[in-house]
């Protein structure tokens, strides 16, 4: 695990913006990742998931769910918990752990926290949160990603049932899940047509297609869903039919602050292990850092990480006092995981050969990092939001 960086330790952002539960669950987190996932995390990316028991795990711990009201058994800890979740397991430098379980509790299950109804919540989030259930979101088809509007996945009205037709592609956690939250067409094209639907494993139809073997995020299980004449009940339709469009964007707004804290503490983990490496490594009669070139090149980075760790934080505390989160989702997500890439091209650069080699942390941070600016709106989308909103 890294260290703290003197310069981001010197701007005492969690005493600024941070409550005193903040504080402490990030103590906590520090102590679970450390002592918990790191160890194992390797085996989990040979896997290609994150385990379930790593999942009730957590919520033995009471770890998932944050960001979820105590009425419904979360932690109240609001969109600055939210962020230090995000933030600590990406440290960890396994970012696929990070998208696993953050898909599992934030980018999923968040949704029925907001709107599902009472027999719902009864139905799925206490198991949600202890862990026994693993939840995924099913949003992106094979010929629609970021055009939410192009979605064509449909669900039919039967009586009291909906048959659902259709394939969603590269869902996190999908052969790993047992509640999809799949987004459907209800009606006619455009984004007034779609509706959130809450898909058991056990449903007749629900099947998985391809397993995708991919670059990064190999704790992250990836792949297909494929459902054919799925035939689910009415009452598994979350919030009204038609709202689903609204619904996945303040999701959104959600997931890309907490994916900008992800590239937060990737960035993080990758300039603690270079600055030290830097430091100890032998080169030209001195050490690297000796070199002009290598510690202005690192100082310049971790100033920039520290005006985007600012504005996150700033950001997280701004929503939990009931701020819009357009704005700040937007530019975070088009800023943070961008700079995080850089950040990673660095350190790999500044190792030169060792941070090439496979199972080396720099290495796996410059392939984890890579997703982030395209998961959850690329960043060219998220430019183009920014720009609407100017």
């Amino acid at each position: 695990m890294p260290g703290d960086n003197g310069i981001l330790a010197a701007l005492d952002l969690d005493r600024t913006f941070l409550a005193e539960e903040h504080r402490s669950l990030r103590d906590l987190l520090r102590l679970v990742v450390a002592r918990d996932v790191v160890p194992a995390a390797p085996e989990w990316e040979r896997q290609r998931r994150v385990p379930p028991g790593a999942f009730t795990h957590l919520g033995d711990l009471g770890l998932l769910g944050l960001s979820f009201p105590t009425r419904l058994g979360g932690g109240e800890a609001g969109v600055r918990g939210a962020v230090v979740f995000h933030e600590e397991l990406a440290r960890s430098t396994f970012g696929g752990v990070a998208s696993s379980v953050g898909t599992h509790t934030d980018f999923s299950a968040l949704h029925l926290a907001r709107a599902g109804s009472a027999a719902q919540v009864d139905r799925w989030l206490p198991a949600i949160l202890a862990g026994r259930t693993v939840a995924a979101l099913a949003v992106t088809e094979p010929e629609a990603s970021s055009d939410l509007t192009r979605l064509g996945l449909r669900a039919r009205r039967d009586g009291d049932a909906y048959v659902l037709n259709g394939t969603k592609t590269f869902i996190t956690n999908a052969n790993l899940a047992d509640l999809f939250f799949v987004v459907a067409r209800t009606g006619d094209t455009g984004r007034h047509g779609l509706s959130l639907f809450a898909v058991e494993r056990s449903a007749p139809g629900l099947a998985n297609g391809r397993t995708f073997d991919k670059s990064g995020w190999h704790c992250a299980d990836t792949g297909e869903l494929v459902l054919t004449d799925c035939r689910i009940p009415v009452a598994h339709r979350i919030g009204p039919e038609g709202a689903g469009f609204g619904l996945l964007m303040r999701g959104l707004d959600h997931e890309r602050l907490c994916l900008a804290a992800q590239a937060v503490g990737l960035a993080e983990a990758a300039l603690d292990a270079t600055v030290g490496w830097a430091r100890t490594r032998p080169a030209y009669g001195g050490v690297l850092w000796d070199k002009q070139a290598v510690r202005h090149r690192i100082a310049d980075l971790v100033g920039r990480l520290a005006a985007g760790k600012t504005l996150l934080y700033h950001a997280a505390a701004q929503l939990d006092r009931g701020a819009d989160g357009r704005v700040f989702a937007a530019l975070l997500k088009a800023q943070l995981p961008e700079l995080a890439n850089e950040i990673a091209y660095a350190a790999v650069q500044f190792h030169g050969g060792a941070g090439f080699v496979r199972e080396g942390p720099v290495e796996r941070i410059s392939r984890d990092a890579r997703f982030l600016a395209i998961g959850g709106g690329a960043t060219e989308v998220m430019r183009d939001e920014v720009a609407r909103l100017i």
